[in-house]
């Protein structure tokens, strides 16, 4: 390995690599991993060289004849098992989440559910992969389709959701037949190594699903060898873009999901009260660090935008923030000092461009975590259109408030946006509701419903520049993703039969 750390760093607390069924303990140029809640050091994270990624490639490549000949039903049985061992451990995964992420406990442990209905959906493989036949499509002749795995396949996840994203991936991947490495993200490692030591455990062979920690090094590695048959990513839209433009010119099958700019609509006939909450929760949940997050709220009316604006600041005030290990709180700390501080960045150029702002978190001290990575809700009133507090993803507890004059006009705003990845309606109106749901240019619409994630056994992705690639993540989409289907045409000729040669295309006969 190359760069030894500092001496003053515990090499035995260095988060490495799990390659080929075992801890592979690489000491190359550790980063630093915080506790949001303290912004204390807790421990270091490796960033993989080439030669690691390389050796987790080259042990995938080795696993997957073996691995692409088990049967489907056997490969059943080890994801029932490892879904067994992983509600087993639920508290330890959840607690390494707020512990490096910074979520309520809560959070994390709905983030490590919505995870786990992934495998689940994966237990069912022998039916997902099952082709299709038809006997006799000419004079004896029969012909069907088989969904054949891939060969090495890749995972990039973000930090917001260290178990959640990587799920949504590698089950699927693996149940298909292929071969996984996972690069998560650095900032919140030790969920996802927990998980690798449970999949050994639930009796997956050696070298079937790899981990490698690290940095763009690690990333360009996996895009650029020719082992690697396709990656699945999930962060911002510049490396979505970067990731996809690099994978699909090396020849591989990408789907890159990337940024949001979610928009709720508030109606004027809407339970206000009940859209108020659910926004709350949507803009407020997870330090609003997730894609699906609502952050900007489109009120149709004045009157109808005084009323949630005065509301929200009323549940805003009321709103607990802390960290995630009391579940008292209903908000824990940003990931990062240096997160904290670019989403601060974002709520002083709010102010700067002429927003108003109503709820002010910047000065926030939480008692007992005054180093910690904490930032208050923060609310703006009477956000326009060409404000970059309105037209960029901030990541953050900030919602801003837009005020539209009517459905269409609210409708033509989303659909003007660079992202398209979640969009809601709140409305006691069906006919509304439902041209919206119709006419709207967002992949993931929700009616009455803040958040509208799919479940498992449907596939979640966006619209415009929210995704990169034709297949969204999990659900039927991971199995087309993840296999490539061949067609089989077979005639046996009757014995003792000579065959004149056919020199026109064969039609129907």
């Amino acid at each position: 390995m190359s760069a030894r750390p500092a001496s003053k760093i515990d090499v035995a607390n260095v988060v490495g690599h799990f390659i080929n069924g075992v801890d592979v303990a690489d000491d190359n140029r550790p980063e630093p991993i915080s506790n949001p809640a303290t912004g204390k050091v807790t421990r270091h994270v490796a960033m993989a060289s080439q030669q690691t990624v390389e050796n987790a490639i080259a042990a995938a490549a080795a696993a997957f004849p073996a691995w692409r000949n088990t049967p489907p039903a056997k490969r059943a049985r080890i994801m029932f098992r490892f879904k067994q061992l992983l509600e087993e451990h639920a508290d330890e995964i959840a607690a390494a989440i707020t512990d490096e992420h910074g979520k309520v406990l809560d959070d994390a442990m709905g983030e490590f559910g919505r995870g786990v209905e992934v495998v689940d959906y994966a237990c069912g493989i022998p039916e997902l992969l099952k082709g299709e036949y038809t006997r006799n499509v000419g004079p004896g002749i029969d012909s069907w389709s088989d969904h054949q795995p891939l060969g090495v396949v890749a995972g990039i996840t973000p930090f917001n959701f260290p178990a959640m994203v990587p799920m949504w991936m590698y089950p699927m991947a693996i149940a298909c037949g292929n071969t996984f490495v996972l690069k998560p993200s650095e900032k919140d490692p030790t969920a996802p190594m927990i998980v690798a030591h449970l999949f050994k455990e639930a009796g997956l062979p050696d070298g079937v699903f790899n981990l490698v920690n690290g940095d763009k090094e690690a990333v360009d590695t996996l895009l650029n060898d020719a082992r690697v048959q396709a990656v699945s990513f999930v962060g911002s839209t510049p490396v979505a873009e970067y990731i996809y433009s690099t994978g699909t010119k090396n020849g591989k099958r990408v789907q890159a999901l990337g940024g949001a700019k979610n928009h709720a609509i508030v109606m004027p006939d809407a339970d206000v009260d009940n859209a108020v909450s659910a926004l709350m929760g949507a803009a407020f949940g997870s330090c609003g660090e997730r894609c699906m997050a609502i952050s900007v709220a489109v009120c149709v009316g004045d009157e109808t935008a005084d009323i949630v604006v005065s509301k929200l600041q009323e549940q805003i005030a009321n709103l607990k923030v802390g960290a995630g290990t009391d579940n008292t709180n209903q908000m824990g700390p940003l990931v990062t000092k240096v997160h904290l501080e670019k989403v601060k960045d974002y709520v002083d150029l709010g102010v700067n461009e002429g927003a108003n702002l109503v709820a002010d978190g910047r000065g926030l001290v939480v008692a007992g975590h005054e180093g910690g990575f904490f930032l208050g809700p923060c609310l703006f009133d009477k956000v326009t259109a060409d404000m970059r507090i309105y037209q960029e993803e901030i990541f953050g507890p900030v919602l801003c408030v837009v005020r539209a004059e009517s459905e269409e006009h609210a409708m033509q705003l989303i659909d003007d946006h660079e992202y398209g990845n979640g969009t809601c309606i709140f409305t006691r109106d069906g006919e509304a509701a439902r041209y919206f749901a119709d006419n709207i240019k967002v992949g993931m619409v929700g009616i009455n419903v803040p958040l509208p994630v799919p479940v498992a056994y449907h596939s979640f992705g966006g619209w415009k520049r929210s995704l990169f690639g034709d297949l969204y993540a999990y659900g039927p989409d991971s199995v087309r993703f993840y296999t490539r289907r061949k067609t089989i045409t077979q005639r046996w000729p009757s014995g003792g039969v000579r065959e004149k040669a056919q020199f026109s295309f064969p039609g129907r006969q």
